[in-house]
């Protein structure tokens, strides 16, 4: 074993600057101990860049110098990455760490201090808990045979987690919380013993990501090692933001690379039966993953249509009788089976509009919604034949009746997901809980203030006992007062805490509804993740976060206005009544069609600050447009300007046009 160098970690970057900074901090902190546990120089870092857009490489050169780069021309995949730096790093452990990872102060001392007391150990893992504090059950693993990978694929696994037979993917049936022998450990914190490393070769390069992990741990256990999950100490995974996993994508890449273990480790037989059961689950996971995520987009709407028809339908049979024709008769077939549907689309297209399917479910864009269908169906019904005009009554009443239909199906649906919170507001401003120094909360929220950020602030939670100050309470307290105040969200300072305490606290929370995020010391961002399912969030106060300067967003937002200006043109006869300035609005109209302007764009008045924003063409429309109120100071033009820019969609734009239609002759 190398005298100089006792750990190397090595680090695969792409584009997740934020998370890197944030990782490399917790790695800093945990690589002091180990020059009083062993001896000094005894780490060497490594970053291997996958050739990142987003300024990471610039980010560690500045502050982080005793780094060792590694600045590939392409993305060399995850296993190739790794294996640059493994064969120029000197460290008798090799340690594979992802970058959306944190680690506690005393992770590696505790890692190596075992390491060196089980020499037959050739890899080890931790324990991982996402973002919100729930333990990661790819901690610790079994191998995929394929029985195993049966079970998973086919949900098995995930029924019975605790299950011996079934559930032997993720080892459920193994205490979480003890030390354990396992098959397989996690690439997102594998610790290697070079000597091992030496004897089974490096990450296999035939995976490009996903699989090399359970690959190279085969490989340990045919060599002789073992591979051990430890319990002693936590890090953090947010779990995603690396590889920005959409499911299909995922479905794919991962069934592929049980694929090439298969044929790489079985008899020639299993092997053959293995990739057969892998492809086709391989179709039949992606294919239910499309069909899922278009049920959960469709699933609300359907849900509004079903029971708003049904409401229809009696509100019809009603009026028919009650009103109508309470002397005999009835009301065409036509009005049920063609008409009613036709309505129920305007109400559901005049929500779309408003955002009504956009969180938060609720709010006044139900009504808003319901409005704007309303008058599309009184627009065209005044166009009707007389025989196919039955009832405006009927028109304004299921108006009313769709916004009541929207709200309960909501409040049922909140219901169902989350009775404990049934009574929360989702509109409601997130209240925010800070754990540090004064001077530290202090920044804090100001970051959250230039990040534009709306919360109500509980207050301040001491990192000591019994500190003299305007806090709330102290760290000891900290679980109590979450509850207490019911925070939607605490923020740790991490100049104030260790990251070991703030690991343990989310861990110990993680029953709350609260989310939680880290300031990194001296960062000008705020970190975390609300979902083990979700990639990893922050606030952060650089352009990247401007979502109208995403390559998707600027297309979207040109075949948007190519699409309206068509639309406009086309029903040129019936809107022109609707504007204020015919002549300005058929001009308005070309200009936008030759892509001299665009429908919507920045306000830009004497105060507009255009250097702060990415350019974009000048619009007919602004989102000042929409509030309708004048002599606005610069600060609030820049800050409305930025908030359209940061959140910007095409909803953004089709809201704009949508309310201020009679401004289009501008």
């Amino acid at each position: 074993m190398n005298k100089e160098v006792k750990l190397s970690i090595v680090i695969v970057n792409y584009n997740v600057k934020y998370f890197l900074e944030q990782c490399l901090q917790s790695v800093y902190r945990a690589i002091r101990p180990l020059a009083v546990d062993f001896y000094p120089f005894c780490a060497d870092i490594w970053v291997v860049d996958n050739k990142s857009s987003d300024g990471s490489l610039d980010m560690v050169r500045a502050k982080f110098p005793h780094v060792q780069i590694i600045a590939n021309k392409d993305n060399k995949g995850f296993s190739s990455a790794n294996n640059q730096a493994i064969r120029q790093s000197k460290g008798g452990y090799i340690l594979l760490l992802n970058p959306d990872t944190v680690v506690s102060e005393d992770t590696f001392s505790i890692i190596l201090k075992f390491m060196d007391q089980h020499p037959d150990a050739g890899g080890l893992g931790v324990k991982m808990l996402d973002g919100k504090g729930h333990f990661l059950p790819e901690s610790k693993r079994g191998l995929p045979t394929p029985l195993v990978a049966f079970f998973k694929i086919f949900g098995l696994s995930k029924v019975f987690p605790k299950s011996r037979t079934f559930g032997r993917y993720h080892l459920g049936f193994l205490d979480k919380n003890k030390n354990q022998v396992v098959d397989v450990l996690a690439g997102a914190f594998m610790l290697l013993r070079r000597e091992a490393l030496e004897k089974t070769g490096f990450l296999d390069e035939d995976y490009f990501m996903y699989g090399e992990d359970i690959d190279l741990s085969y490989r340990i256990s045919k060599a002789g090692y073992r591979n051990y999950y430890l319990s002693e100490t936590s890090i953090i995974h947010y779990k995603g933001e690396s590889t920005k996993k959409s499911s299909v994508n995922y479905v794919f890449v991962f069934y592929k690379a049980m694929v090439i273990f298969a044929r790489k480790h079985f008899a020639s037989n299993r092997a053959a039966m293995f990739a057969l059961l892998i492809n086709a689950a391989i179709y039949l996971r992606a294919g239910a993953a499309v069909l899922v995520r278009l049920l959960k987009q469709l699933l609300l709407p359907i849900i509004d249509a079903g029971v708003l028809y049904i409401s229809m339908i009696l509100l019809v049979k009603y009026w028919e009788h009650t009103i109508k024709y309470v002397h005999g008769g009835k009301y065409p077939d036509s009005l049920i089976t063609v008409f009613i549907p036709i309505y129920i689309g305007c109400w559901i297209l005049g929500l779309f509009f408003a955002k009504g399917y956009q969180k938060p479910f609720l709010g006044k864009k139900l009504i808003i919604g319901a409005f704007w269908g309303t008058l599309i169906i009184s627009f065209f019904y005044a166009f009707l034949d007389e025989k196919y005009r039955f009832s405006r009554a009927i028109i304004i009443i299921g108006g009313v009746i769709a916004v009541i239909v929207f709200g309960v199906n909501r409040l049922v649906l909140r219901f169902l997901r989350d009775r404990k919170n049934f009574m929360a507001d989702d509109t409601a401003v997130k209240k925010i809980m800070i754990v540090g120094s004064m001077p530290e909360a202090e920044r804090t929220l100001a970051l959250l203030d230039k990040a534009n950020i709306e919360y109500n602030n509980i207050g301040v939670v001491s990192p000591k006992d019994n500190e003299k100050g305007n806090f709330i309470g102290s760290y000891n307290q900290l679980n109590q007062l979450v509850k207490i105040y019911k925070a939607d969200e605490v923020i740790f300072c991490a100049v104030d805490i260790p990251y070991k305490s703030i690991i343990e606290s989310i861990g110990a929370l993680s029953t709350e509804r609260a989310d939680f995020k880290i300031v990194p010391e001296g960062s000008d961002f705020i970190i975390g993740s609300n979902s083990k399912n979700e990639p990893g969030d922050y606030y952060a106060l650089t352009e990247e976060q401007l979502s109208i300067d995403k390559r998707d967003n600027r297309a979207n937002k040109r075949i948007l206005d190519i699409i309206i200006s068509f639309v406009l043109l086309l029903t040129l006869p019936l809107n022109m009544w609707f504007v204020r300035n015919l002549g300005g609005y058929i001009s308005n109209i070309f200009k936008v069609l030759s892509g001299k302007l665009s429908w919507v764009g920045y306000n830009q008045t004497d105060n507009f600050d255009l250097q702060t924003l990415p350019s974009i063409k000048s619009g007919v429309l602004s989102p000042l447009d929409e509030l309708n109120v004048d002599d606005l100071d610069k600060r609030t033009i820049n800050r409305l300007n930025y908030l359209y820019a940061k959140d910007y969609s095409i909803y953004s734009d089709l809201s704009v046009i949508f309310q201020c239609f009679a401004k289009l002759g501008k």
